[in-house]
This record gives C-alpha cells, structure tokens and sequence, in this order.
C-alpha cells in the first residue's frame, strides 16, 4: 500500500495536470484554428502541451537545486538523487524548450516543414533575430549546459551558484509570456517571472523528495519535510501575491471574471487555496508525526498525492492560460491614432509636471521591492524577537533604522521617484543617489549580518542552512576583495562613470531587467562602501579611522566632479529617450540633465556628510574606550608604566650627568 501511494503523487500531478490542460483548452478556445493561416491541429495543441512540460520540467530542475543547496547534506544519499533529478530535469527541459520554440515558429509562420533552404533560413532568422525565438534559444542553450553540470558537478558551493544561474535562466520565459499592455508590460513581466520561479520551488521541491523518499526515511524526512515547508509557506505568498498582479493587468474588471479566461483564472485561485490548505495540515498535523513508528507516514504520502494533483490542476490550467485570449482592454482611438513621443518610448503617456505634491503621493508599485521589503522587515524583527525571547538583547536604534532604510527604499522603488524615473533624468537620478548613498547610510548600521548570526540555529546534520551561507560567504576570498575599503571605493566610484557614459544606460532606461539590475547593482555597491565606514558586521579588514576619512573626502570629490560635468554639459547622454520623451518647453531635456547633476552634486553629498560626521563620533569613541582603559590599567598597576618611563629617563640624564 506504501508503495502504491508513492506511485500515485507523480502519476496525479501528470494526470491531473494534462486533463486540466485539455479541458481548459477546450473551454477556453486556445487550441482553436485561427481565422487567418491555421498552422495545424499538431501545433496548436502541441504548443500547449510542451509548455507545460517546460513549466514542469523548469520546477524539478529548479527545486531540486534548491534543496540540495539549502535543506540535504552533499555527503548524503538523498542529495545525489536530488542531482539526478536535477539533471533528467535540465535534459527535458532543453528538449521540452526546444520543442515550444519550434511550434512557436510554426505558429507565427505557417508553413510546411521542409528540408530545403528557405525553411532553413526562416529557422535561422527566427532564432537568431526574433525576440520570442531568441528567449527559447536560451533556455533551451541554458538547460543544455545545466545537463552537463548536474551529471559532472557535485561540490555543494558550485551547486548553489548553478541554482541561481536556473533561477535566472527563467527570465527569458516570462520575458516572452503574456505581457498584458504595454503600459502595464513592466509589472506584468515582473509578476509572471516571480510566479514562474517560486512555482518552480514549490512545486519542484516537493517532487524532489517524492523521488528522494527511501533515502529520507531513516529518520530524516521529518527535518527535510520541515524545511521545505518553510521554502513552500514563502512560496505560496509570493505566488499568490504575484498571481493576484497578474490576474488583476489581465482580467482588469470584474465582469470580466465571466469571460473563459476569467474562470480560469478561478479555477487556479481554487487549486491556490487548496494547495494552502495542504500546506497548513502538512505544518500543523504531519510533520512532527512523520518520525512516529505506525502509518503516520503511508497518510503522509497520501497528502503528498493529492498537493501534487492539487499542483498538477493549476499547472494544466496555466498552461491553457498562456493560450487563452484574456479579455480585450479597449484603448481611446485617440491614442491608437495619435500616440504621443512618451507612449511610443514607454507605452504610457507622460505623468502630471512634477511637483512636491506629486512626488509624495503617486505611485508606481514595483512588486519585486514590495516582496522584498516586507520580508525584509518581517525576517528582521522576527530575529529580534527571538533574540528578546532567549534574554539577549538587540539596541532598538538599529531596529528603527533597518524599518527607516527598508521604508525609503519601497519609497523610490514604489512611489513618486519611481512615477517620473523613466520619464526624466533628474528622477533617475533622485533614484540613483538614494539607493546607492542614503539607504545604505540606514540599513549598514542595522547589522543584519550579525543579527541572522546570532538568531538563525546553527545545522547539525552537515547541511547548508542561512546561517552556514553567511559564514562561507563573509569568509570567502570574493567578500574578503569587495570589503575592501580601496576596491569598495573605487567600484562605488568608478560605477558612476562606467554605468552613465557606456550602454548600461541605456539598457537600464530602456529595459525593465536593465532597471531591476540598476538597482540591485547601486545599492549592493553603496551597502559594500558604506560597511567599510561604518559597519558592524563582521569583515576581514576595517580600514583605520584616518584612512576612511581620506576615502570618503577622495570619493565626495569624485562625486562633485561628475555632477559638475552633467551641471557643464551641453550634450544630453541619451537623448534619443529622455531628449524625445516630449515635455518640450515644460521642460527642456538639457535643462533637466543638468538638474540631475546637481542632484548628484548637491543631494548625494549629505549621506556623505552623515557618513563623515559618523565617522567622526566613532573614531572619537574609540579614542574616549582607549583612554578609559589606559586610566583603568594605571588605577590597577600604580601607573607602573608612566614610573618605569619616567625611570628611565631620569636613568639616561643621570648617566649624562656622570659623562
């Protein structure tokens, strides 16, 4: 009976997941023949159904590594299954892409497959030049190379920096997913990528330990099962959270839920919820009965059967929803024949005149940086909580700037700054300086570092939690060369001339990926410079006090340099975005540029002046514990030091006497 419900949880998520797939394709009209040229019965339904063995195939590549990197020891047997898993999942996943992009050519140019050279160079063309055949020549390349490296790697470092590389390598599919308008591309693309990936971990890592399931049962699968079920919980958020983003650009209204899409759309909020009401009796009943001798475990397995349906019934419907018409959002005939400069660079038209007014309360919500920023908090203070829970203490002024940096930081990624960065330098440039200088100014003083040291429990079982990931990295010889004062300098420095004056700018203006890696890059980059001022977590080198006051004066001048060359400038550094955006004689392009330099001349320097004047009370401190010291050594010794100088001089003046 075991083993036949162990049987039953792959088999439900695949059948249930291709029923749910055939059925919401016929409901929903995405297998129909086109009016136009009908590429055949073979593609359109094909199309579908390789898709959703991409979106299976990417969760057991991606899950998998997650948990041989976070949950099972590399010395253990269920870490070199997950492996196996990881790399028969990267094999299909490279086959299943390369299949969904040549159903995607024939769909968008029907014609006869053929051996001869014109089908050759359309097959070419559409993988070399088209966007949509570019994104699945990558993944298909990406998981190919994934293969080799599940089959010939097993070190446990070089795994976790391949699942970040898989993480990554599912850009290209929601790049090329439903994008919904234009004016809502970015966060539509930003939503279906955060759904596709922590699916992927949800789903992936369940599956794993399905397949990795003899190896745990010797007393393991409890611990195992305990850790995913923390991986699962953030999962569910983030992808119900996401999910709502998406289905809220797509479906727009609420007579729109009638619509096929739209009930579909009810059908995966129904499979949502269940899989959380899994997922509550699996933390509430199951995992701290799993240990018990008795039948404890065949009920585990049965639970585990039905989440896996649970999951393949929202696989099979979003499948079917990647090719069901979502309802049409009428557009002004005005603006389909009259586009402004703006809706043509941007697919919006330009924001109000900027204003105090308007800064402070339109907003534009990034949902990457809204997750981000409430795990952030909710991690920070559950750490301090644990900490006051045992007796230890954390200063409260470290707590109030971690929730000041996190709150700014949602502020310019969320709020007004954000409204006006794609439309004016100047705002870029607001965006720019507070990130890379003021929000590290709050959070390098928090210590988080230190505080996931002391609040994370430390692994007993050779496994990799949070707390071992911190110690290798603040250990390693990479942290060790970015911390330094000199490297982290001149990379907080150079970043400026380097990103502003090559095509970075161009792609972080222009592309939504550009502009989350902007400001992933200047806010690590400042957090790196910062932290050797002011830090208190732990690095390998802390510069002496007079040595970072030369620093910090050598880069406040770097940084007055580049704002008075945008303030002196006559050329625009990218006109052919900001310079045509349309503000005309509201305001002038150049004119605007120049504001930004003084924004990176004028603002950007008070974190400076905060970091000096800190600097400063520090060193003054440090000075003030020397003293201390000294006065309580000499209180203890009789100032048996100053005796034994004054000794010794009155000793050399006597000997000169004698001469």
């Amino acid at each position: 009976m075991i083993r036949v419900s162990r049987v039953a949880g792959p088999a439900a998520l695949l059948l249930v997941g291709f029923v749910a797939l055939i059925a919401s394709l016929a409901y929903g009209g995405g297998a129909e023949a086109p009016i136009a040229i009908d590429p055949g019965a073979i593609v359109r339904w094909g199309l579908p159904i390789a898709n959703m063995v991409v979106d299976l195939s990417a969760a057991g590549l991606v899950g998998s590594l997650f948990l041989c990197s976070f949950a099972f020891a590399s010395n253990s047997p269920e870490y070199v299954r997950s492996l196996d898993v990881a790399a028969g999942s990267a094999a299909l996943l490279a086959v299943s892409s390369a299949a969904t992009g040549f159903f995607n050519l024939q769909t968008a140019f029907p014609q006869p497959v053929s051996l001869d050279s014109d089908y050759g160079t359309a097959l070419s063309s559409f993988f070399m030049t088209n966007a949509l055949g570019q994104a699945w020549l990558a993944t298909t390349l990406i998981a190919a190379a994934l293969t080799v490296v599940c089959f010939a790697v097993r070190n446990q470092t070089a795994i976790a920096l391949f699942t970040i590389a898989a993480i990554l390598s599912l850009i290209p599919m929601a790049l090329q997913g439903h994008a919904g308008d234009t004016a809502s591309h970015d966060a539509a693309t930003t939503s279906l990528y955060l759904h596709i990936t922590f699916a992927a971990i949800w789903l992936g890592g369940l599956v794993t330990i399905v397949f990795a399931r003899k190896s745990l049962e010797t007393g393991r699968i409890a611990v195992v099962m305990e850790r995913y079920s923390t991986l699962a919980l953030i999962s569910f958020i983030v992808v119900a959270v996401s999910g709502y983003v998406n289905a809220q650009i797509r479906v727009a209204t609420w007579e729109n839920l009638l619509t096929p899409y739209g009930i579909l759309v009810l059908v995966k909020v129904f499979a949502l919820g269940g899989l959380g009401l899994f997922g509550i009796a699996q933390r509430r009943f199951f995992i701290g009965r799993m240990s018990r001798p008795g039948k404890e475990r065949t009920y585990f397995w049965w639970l585990v059967s039905g989440e896996l349906a649970f999951m393949g019934l929202a696989e099979g419907v979003a499948a079917a929803l990647a090719r069901t018409q979502d309802p049409k959002v009428e557009v002004p005939a005005n603006q389909l024949a009259n586009p402004t400069s703006a809706e043509l660079l941007t697919g919006s038209p330009l924001p109000p005149l900027p204003s105090f007014a308007n800064y402070a309360f339109l907003w534009n919500p990034d949902i990457l940086w809204i997750l981000l920023c409430a795990f952030g908090l909710f991690f920070y203070l559950a750490a301090v909580h644990r900490l006051h829970k045992r007796g230890d203490k954390w200063p409260i002024h470290r707590t109030v700037l971690w929730i000041a940096g996190l709150v700014v930081l949602l502020y310019i990624t969320c709020g007004g700054v954000n409204v006006y960065e794609k439309y004016l330098f100047s705002a870029h440039m607001i965006a720019h300086m507070v990130i890379g200088m003021a929000v590290p100014v709050l959070l390098v003083p928090s210590a988080p570092i230190t505080l996931a040291l002391r609040a994370i429990n430390k692994r007993e079982d050779g496994s990799r939690g949070a707390r071992e990931w911190i110690l290798l990295a603040v250990h390693s010889r990479l942290f060790t060369f970015f911390v330094n004062p000199i490297v982290a300098a001149v990379l907080f420095a150079a970043s400026l001339f380097v990103f502003y004056y090559t095509p970075l700018f161009s792609w972080a203006t222009t592309d939504h990926v550009g502009h989350e890696w902007m400001i992933f890059h200047f806010l690590i980059v400042g957090y790196l410079f910062v932290s050797t001022l002011i830090g208190v977590d732990p690095v390998p080198f802390r510069p002496p006090y007079p040595l970072r006051l030369v620093i910090l004066l050598a880069t406040m001048a770097f940084h007055a340099f580049f704002g008075l060359t945008l303030i002196t400038g006559t050329g625009l550094l990218s006109a052919a975005w900001y310079g045509a955006m349309g503000w005309g004689a509201a305001i002038p392009a150049l004119q605007d540029q120049q504001t930004a330099g003084g924004i990176a001349w004028g603002i950007g320097e008070l974190p400076t002046i905060a970091l000096a004047i800190t600097v400063a009370i520090m060193w003054s401190r440090q000075d003030a514990k020397e003293s201390t010291r000294y006065d309580r050594k000499a209180d203890r010794d009789g100032d048996a030091e100053l005796n034994a100088y004054n000794e010794m001089l009155a000793k050399r003046a006597d000997q000169s006497a004698r001469r």
